[in-house]
Protein backbone atom coordinates (compact mmCIF):
# COMPACT_ATOMS: atom_id res chain seq x y z
CA UNK A 1 0.00 0.00 0.00
CA UNK A 2 1.03 3.59 -0.99
CA UNK A 3 1.02 6.16 1.67
CA UNK A 4 -0.18 9.51 0.77
CA UNK A 5 0.22 11.88 4.02
CA UNK A 6 -3.30 13.30 3.80
CA UNK A 7 -5.31 12.69 6.64
CA UNK A 8 -9.02 13.29 6.85
CA UNK A 9 -11.92 13.02 9.93
CA UNK A 10 -15.24 10.84 9.88
CA UNK A 11 -17.91 13.58 10.27
CA UNK A 12 -20.81 13.01 12.68
CA UNK A 13 -22.42 10.87 9.57
CA UNK A 14 -20.23 8.23 9.78
CA UNK A 15 -18.39 9.90 5.73
CA UNK A 16 -15.11 10.70 4.82
CA UNK A 17 -13.89 12.15 1.91
CA UNK A 18 -12.08 10.43 -0.30
CA UNK A 19 -8.81 13.70 -1.75
CA UNK A 20 -9.31 15.05 -5.13
CA UNK A 21 -6.11 14.09 -6.28
CA UNK A 22 -6.76 10.49 -5.41
CA UNK A 23 -10.08 10.54 -6.96
CA UNK A 24 -8.18 11.56 -10.03
CA UNK A 25 -5.90 9.44 -9.93
CA UNK A 26 -8.22 6.37 -10.12
CA UNK A 27 -10.69 7.54 -12.03
CA UNK A 28 -13.43 7.66 -9.11
CA UNK A 29 -16.57 10.22 -10.31
CA UNK A 30 -19.32 11.12 -8.42
CA UNK A 31 -21.60 7.48 -8.51
CA UNK A 32 -18.59 4.83 -8.94
CA UNK A 33 -19.77 2.17 -6.65
CA UNK A 34 -16.80 0.99 -4.56
CA UNK A 35 -16.28 -2.05 -2.66
CA UNK A 36 -15.50 -1.85 0.99
CA UNK A 37 -13.34 -4.63 2.38
CA UNK A 38 -11.54 -4.52 5.65
CA UNK A 39 -8.66 -6.84 6.84
CA UNK A 40 -7.42 -9.06 9.77
CA UNK A 41 -5.10 -6.00 10.88
CA UNK A 42 -8.08 -3.70 10.53
CA UNK A 43 -7.52 -1.55 7.85
CA UNK A 44 -10.46 -0.83 5.66
CA UNK A 45 -9.54 -1.59 1.85
CA UNK A 46 -11.84 0.55 -0.79
CA UNK A 47 -11.92 -1.19 -4.51
CA UNK A 48 -13.65 0.39 -7.78
CA UNK A 49 -16.95 -2.06 -7.93
CA UNK A 50 -16.77 -3.03 -11.70
CA UNK A 51 -19.57 -5.19 -12.55
CA UNK A 52 -18.28 -6.99 -15.64
CA UNK A 53 -15.44 -7.84 -13.74
CA UNK A 54 -18.19 -10.27 -11.79
CA UNK A 55 -18.76 -12.36 -15.30
CA UNK A 56 -14.46 -12.05 -15.72
CA UNK A 57 -14.27 -15.81 -17.08
CA UNK A 58 -17.55 -15.74 -18.71
CA UNK A 59 -16.39 -12.47 -20.94
CA UNK A 60 -13.51 -14.19 -21.58
CA UNK A 61 -15.41 -17.40 -23.22
CA UNK A 62 -17.34 -15.09 -25.04
CA UNK A 63 -14.52 -13.05 -26.40
CA UNK A 64 -13.09 -16.22 -27.18
CA UNK A 65 -16.28 -17.53 -29.01
CA UNK A 66 -16.08 -13.98 -31.23
CA UNK A 67 -12.40 -14.82 -32.12
CA UNK A 68 -13.49 -18.13 -33.32
CA UNK A 69 -16.63 -17.03 -35.10
CA UNK A 70 -14.97 -13.87 -36.97
CA UNK A 71 -11.43 -14.68 -36.91
CA UNK A 72 -10.74 -11.27 -35.45
CA UNK A 73 -9.35 -9.85 -32.48
CA UNK A 74 -11.93 -9.37 -29.58
CA UNK A 75 -12.23 -7.26 -26.29
CA UNK A 76 -14.88 -6.56 -23.30
CA UNK A 77 -14.44 -3.96 -21.11
CA UNK A 78 -15.65 -2.61 -17.91
CA UNK A 79 -15.48 1.06 -17.25
CA UNK A 80 -11.87 0.93 -16.69
CA UNK A 81 -9.88 -1.76 -18.05
CA UNK A 82 -10.09 -3.88 -20.52
CA UNK A 83 -11.93 -7.61 -18.45
CA UNK A 84 -10.61 -10.11 -21.00
CA UNK A 85 -9.28 -10.00 -24.79
CA UNK A 86 -8.78 -12.88 -27.21
CA UNK A 87 -6.95 -13.11 -30.78
CA UNK A 88 -4.06 -11.69 -32.58
CA UNK A 89 -2.49 -8.76 -30.46
CA UNK A 90 -4.69 -9.09 -27.44
CA UNK A 91 -1.59 -9.91 -24.83
CA UNK A 92 -0.96 -5.92 -25.78
CA UNK A 93 -4.59 -5.27 -24.58
CA UNK A 94 -5.64 -7.67 -21.48
CA UNK A 95 -5.86 -6.00 -18.02
CA UNK A 96 -4.59 -2.47 -19.44
CA UNK A 97 -6.61 0.64 -18.50
CA UNK A 98 -9.04 1.75 -21.15
CA UNK A 99 -8.45 5.15 -22.79
CA UNK A 100 -10.25 8.16 -21.65
CA UNK A 101 -11.74 8.26 -25.22
CA UNK A 102 -12.78 4.81 -25.34
CA UNK A 103 -14.73 5.55 -22.24
CA UNK A 104 -16.62 8.59 -23.73
CA UNK A 105 -17.48 6.15 -26.32
CA UNK A 106 -19.28 4.03 -23.82
CA UNK A 107 -20.78 6.82 -21.93
CA UNK A 108 -22.20 7.75 -24.91
CA UNK A 109 -23.96 4.63 -25.34
CA UNK A 110 -23.60 4.53 -29.00
CA UNK A 111 -21.86 1.85 -31.18
CA UNK A 112 -18.88 3.29 -33.53
CA UNK A 113 -16.76 2.17 -36.55
CA UNK A 114 -13.31 3.79 -36.40
CA UNK A 115 -10.59 3.68 -38.23
CA UNK A 116 -6.30 4.59 -37.90
CA UNK A 117 -6.88 6.66 -41.11
CA UNK A 118 -9.71 8.73 -39.99
CA UNK A 119 -9.85 11.78 -38.10
CA UNK A 120 -10.82 10.44 -34.76
CA UNK A 121 -9.04 7.23 -33.95
CA UNK A 122 -9.94 5.86 -30.67
CA UNK A 123 -7.04 4.05 -29.04
CA UNK A 124 -8.36 1.12 -26.99
CA UNK A 125 -5.34 1.70 -24.21
CA UNK A 126 -4.40 4.20 -22.27
CA UNK A 127 -0.91 5.20 -22.62
CA UNK A 128 -0.24 4.49 -25.99
CA UNK A 129 -1.67 3.87 -29.48
CA UNK A 130 -2.52 0.93 -30.16
CA UNK A 131 -1.72 -1.36 -33.25
CA UNK A 132 -4.97 -2.23 -34.90
CA UNK A 133 -6.55 -0.69 -37.85
CA UNK A 134 -9.95 -0.93 -37.40
CA UNK A 135 -12.20 -1.11 -34.24
CA UNK A 136 -15.95 -1.51 -33.56
CA UNK A 137 -17.21 -0.53 -30.08
CA UNK A 138 -20.36 -1.80 -29.03
CA UNK A 139 -21.24 -0.24 -25.28
CA UNK A 140 -22.63 -3.03 -22.87
CA UNK A 141 -25.72 -1.60 -21.54
CA UNK A 142 -27.06 -3.01 -17.93
CA UNK A 143 -30.70 -1.17 -16.48
CA UNK A 144 -29.68 1.96 -19.04
CA UNK A 145 -26.37 1.96 -17.58
CA UNK A 146 -23.18 1.81 -19.81
CA UNK A 147 -21.12 -0.20 -18.08
CA UNK A 148 -18.59 -1.66 -20.64
CA UNK A 149 -17.73 -2.66 -23.91
CA UNK A 150 -17.48 -5.37 -26.49
CA UNK A 151 -15.53 -4.53 -28.83
CA UNK A 152 -14.36 -5.87 -32.34
CA UNK A 153 -10.06 -5.19 -33.88
CA UNK A 154 -8.56 -5.93 -37.06
CA UNK A 155 -5.07 -5.04 -37.90
CA UNK A 156 -5.00 -5.52 -41.43
CA UNK A 157 -6.20 -3.12 -43.63
CA UNK A 158 -7.54 -4.91 -46.25
CA UNK A 159 -10.01 -6.73 -43.33
CA UNK A 160 -13.12 -4.82 -43.61
CA UNK A 161 -15.70 -5.13 -40.70
CA UNK A 162 -19.19 -4.81 -41.28
CA UNK A 163 -23.07 -5.84 -40.79
CA UNK A 164 -22.17 -9.34 -39.46
CA UNK A 165 -19.66 -8.09 -37.22
CA UNK A 166 -22.19 -5.01 -35.95
CA UNK A 167 -24.95 -7.74 -35.39
CA UNK A 168 -22.60 -10.30 -33.81
CA UNK A 169 -20.95 -7.52 -31.10
CA UNK A 170 -24.69 -5.65 -30.39
CA UNK A 171 -25.68 -9.46 -29.78
CA UNK A 172 -22.57 -9.94 -27.21
CA UNK A 173 -23.36 -6.52 -25.72
CA UNK A 174 -27.21 -6.92 -25.23
CA UNK A 175 -26.65 -10.57 -23.94
CA UNK A 176 -23.53 -9.18 -21.11
CA UNK A 177 -25.99 -6.91 -20.10
CA UNK A 178 -28.89 -8.91 -19.49
CA UNK A 179 -26.52 -11.40 -17.83
CA UNK A 180 -25.38 -8.43 -15.56
CA UNK A 181 -29.08 -7.29 -14.46
CA UNK A 182 -29.80 -10.94 -12.79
Amino acid sequence: MKATGIVRRIDDLGRVVIPKEIRKTLRIKEGTPLEIFTDREGQIILKKYSPIGELNTFAAEYAEALVQTTGLTACITDRDQVVAACGSGSRELEGKEISSDLDAVIAGRKGRMVSQDSRENISVISDAMDSFFQKMIQPILCASDAIGAVILLTKSEKTALGDTERALIRTAAGFLGRQMEQ
